[in-house]
């Protein structure tokens, strides 16, 4: 790492929605110029794409970007991931470090199955914007110099924060999901508030983004916590306190369940994901 900027080259095998997300945002950040990138995709219209929005950024095949990075982020579907190594096996040298994106694949299986470095980063659609959080779990093969570099390299587009393996299902729906779980809610209230009320829905859509906005900034600079802006807001007798009680009524076991199927989809997915890694016979050994 240099001040302003990277010398290593980072490699994206799959430029789908988050592949995307991450090249984008290292560039914005000023971290990572076009040049020290090359990206693989199975159409290569998104990989043609992002070379004309991004001059410099280079292209090739999944070869290609595995020999040429040193810190190469794996963003293809869950179930894929076996193809993809299978195909990269002998470019993934003990010096790289591999990237998963995904919380069903767990770092001990890519190391049961890779020689290199071993880490896991769960992006969120924040990073956009460069904020919010990125979930990383390391692997056993990292030394400190190199988990300094990589949270050195998130922290350009995020706040990473460190997780342990259990915690990657409930941590990825909170970072991970929770803008999309949010932003349901949020567009409930608009619909509701048009329904009952007689403001327009692009009043609605300007209030609430300007009140989203407003609280995470009072949450961002340490003001108020959720229970305490919740005390501020509700003065006894308020309609504040009258609209809560409803929210607690009605909400009352909402994410429990939301976290229940969660899991349970979490856990097909890992047994799906075992399956597929099943068959050592081309492992790592």
């Amino acid at each position: 790492m240099i001040a302003g900027g990277i010398q290593m080259i980072i490699g994206f095998i799959g430029a789908g929605s988050m592949g995307t997300i991450l090249i984008e945002a290292f560039i914005e950040s000023g971290t990572v110029p076009p040049a020290h990138i090359i990206v693989s995709n199975r159409s290569p219209e998104k990989t043609r794409t992002l070379a004309r929005k991004n001059a410099g950024l280079v292209t090739g095949t999944n070869i290609d970007v595995a020999h040429a990075a040193d810190v190469l982020f794996l963003c293809t579907k869950p179930l894929d991931y076996r193809t993809v190594l299978d195909e990269i096996q002998h470019c993934l040298t003990p010096d790289k470090l591999l990237l998963s994106i995904t919380s069903s694949v767990g770092v001990q299986q890519l190391e049961a199955y890779t020689p290199c470095k071993v880490a896991r980063v769960i992006p969120s659609i924040t990073n956009t914007a460069l904020s919010g959080a990125a979930l990383v779990t390391f692997g056993s093969r990292l030394c400190v110099t190199d988990r300094s570099e990589l949270l050195t390299l998130l922290s350009a587009i995020s706040v990473p924060i460190e997780i342990e393996e259990q915690n990657t299902r409930i941590s990825s729906d909170i970072v991970s999901c929770g803008p999309a779980f949010f932003s349901f809610l949020l567009q409930r209230f608009i619909d509701s508030a048009v329904s009952e009320t007689a403001i327009t829905e692009e009043q609605a859509t300007r209030l609430m983004t300007e009140m989203v906005v407003g609280l995470g900034r009072l949450l961002e600079d340490g003001r108020f916590s959720l229970p305490t802006l919740q005390a501020r807001v509700c003065v006894p007798g308020g309609v504040t306190g009258i609209g809560l009680h409803v929210l607690d009524r009605e909400t009352q076991h909402v994410f429990e369940h939301l976290i229940q199927a969660t899991h349970r989809k979490f856990d097909v997915d890992i047994l799906e994901v075992k399956e597929m890694f099943a068959d050592k016979k081309n492992s790592f050994h």
